[in-house]
């Protein structure tokens, strides 16, 4: 299946090449405000801005084709709210649930892990207004 010449298959592997990067971004972001003293929670909020920063400029650029029906701030919208009731809800969800059980590590990793294939959907959505 094809939308504007790209495949859904390119379009994944696209926006699995912009999550890889994505997720460094998010992993160092934490791990320095970690180191500085933040609480895990509060340096999961401010990582998460940093990451869905970097992810919606590639991926809107890159990954996807925008739907012109969208204005830039719509499609954003749409993005950084998905982004945080998929996101940063699993993730913090996570980390508040499991930080003290398995530790805060492999928590963050199991929330990134478990958003990745529903990120996919909710950005091709807030991006070329697609669903399936």
């Amino acid at each position: 299946m094809t939308d504007n010449g790209r495949t859904l298959g390119n379009k994944a592997g696209r926006f699995l090449v912009v999550g890889l990067f994505n997720t460094v971004i998010d992993m160092a972001v934490f791990a320095a405000l970690l180191f500085v003293g933040l609480q895990p929670l509060v340096a999961n909020v401010l990582a998460w801005v940093v990451a869905v920063a970097f992810s919606y400029v590639v991926n809107s650029r890159w990954s996807f084709e925008r739907d012109e029906t969208l204005s830039g701030s719509q499609s954003l919208l749409r993005f950084v709210s998905l982004g945080a009731l998929i996101s940063l809800g699993v993730s913090s969800g996570l980390i508040a649930a499991l930080a003290g059980w398995i530790g805060v590590w492999p928590a963050k990793v199991l929330g990134v892990a478990l958003a990745a294939i529903l990120n996919f959907f909710a950005a091709r959505w807030s991006i070329e207004d697609k669903i399936t």
